[in-house]
């Protein structure tokens, strides 16, 4: 039964790697990419609600001292 010849494998996929190079490179540099997003701050609108004039604490019931 015959060897397998690697010996041109090599040869054969670098020259394979710089063709798909050269065929691709030309394709994405013409490509328009999209802008990176920015931040666009928001207007902070502040409502009148009856809650927000009060500072109101919650206790937890661990919190609270023991009653004998």
């Amino acid at each position: 039964m015959p060897q397998l010849d690697t010996s041109t494998w090599a040869i054969t996929i670098m020259f394979s790697l710089i063709t798909l190079f050269s065929i691709f490179q030309p394709k994405l540099s013409n490509f328009n990419f999209l802008p990176l997003p920015y931040f666009k701050p928001k207007n902070l609108i502040y409502s009148s609600y009856p809650w927000t004039l009060k500072w109101t604490k919650i206790y937890s019931p661990l919190s609270l001292p023991q009653h004998s």
